[in-house]
């Protein structure tokens, strides 16, 4: 099972999962342009997309739909709340949209797909655990807190991704705005450095073997931080063992993109 993750932050989102012959992109939240590039690069067109998973419906995570909606016919899964949200916005998206509810399974080729509701201000969102024949990978972003129901949903899954948002000092003494400082620190805004390394640990006594922190703020974060929080928790939990990375911004290039593998032994 392979994650690339194409871009990763405020200025946009994507990331493909791939297990045997499916490949599913979670979020298509860059131009369709970049992400043809990237799959480009894989030796991928995306037409061979199983399928697209969005998250929500903040331009960030849905800035391609748009176009590739007048140029593809990739299946499209979203919770209700953001289909409708969507559909309002992306002419022609309707006849592609399947709607999931957001505590669900479902299948798209050889994996099963686990629906979980998150914390964040945007109607109906959601996040994903991927199960496939060689592992599992599951996606926790753009979210508050970490619910119970992600939490379980989660539990043993082998690769994480994780949205480690924030250093909190750092964005309260920052420039931003007061109202933006107390969305982001909100229960429906981002997960923290520490929010991060307290749910990694939970997840690393779990059976996670694998972390790619992701969704940081370019502006009240940097890549050294969040890995240096995450790590010295990770640490002082007895759990160094655990393969902790950081997913590029989306200002770098394709190919710097990570590139994790996960197989069973």
């Amino acid at each position: 099972m392979t994650l690339h993750t194409l871009a990763s932050g405020s200025e946009g989102n994507c990331l493909l999962v791939t297990s045997g012959t499916t490949r599913l992109l979670v979020d298509a939240g860059i131009s369709l342009r970049r992400i043809k590039t990237a799959l480009a690069q894989l030796e991928l067109s995306v037409n061979q997309l199983s399928g697209i998973l969005l998250t929500h419906s903040h331009s960030d995570h849905v800035a391609a739909l748009q176009t590739l909606v007048k140029h593809h016919t990739v299946p499209i899964y979203a919770s209700f709340d953001t289909a409708q949200q969507l559909c309002r916005r992306v002419s022609g998206l309707a006849p592609l949209l399947h709607t999931v509810e957001r505590s669900t399974e479902f299948s798209v080729g050889d994996c099963r797909i686990t629906v979980f509701p998150t914390s964040h201000d945007a109607p109906g969102s959601v996040d994903y655990r991927i199960d496939g024949t060689e592992g599992s990978v599951g996606v926790l972003t753009d979210t508050g807190y970490v619910t119970q129901r992600a939490a379980e949903a989660l539990e043993g899954v082998e690769l994480l991704v994780l949205e480690s948002n924030h250093d909190p000092e750092w964005l309260r003494s920052g420039p931003y705005p007061y109202h933006l400082k107390q969305r982001i620190l909100g229960e429906e805004g981002h997960l923290s450095n520490e929010d991060a390394a307290h749910f990694a640990a939970e997840m690393a006594r779990c059976g996670t073997q694998q972390i790619v922190l992701a969704h940081l703020s370019r502006e009240n974060n940097t890549p050294a931080r969040a890995l240096e929080t995450v790590q010295r928790h990770m640490l002082a939990e007895d759990l160094g063992h655990v393969r902790i990375t950081v997913a590029p911004r989306s200002e770098l290039s394709e190919a710097y993109r990570t590139e994790v593998q996960l197989c069973r032994r």
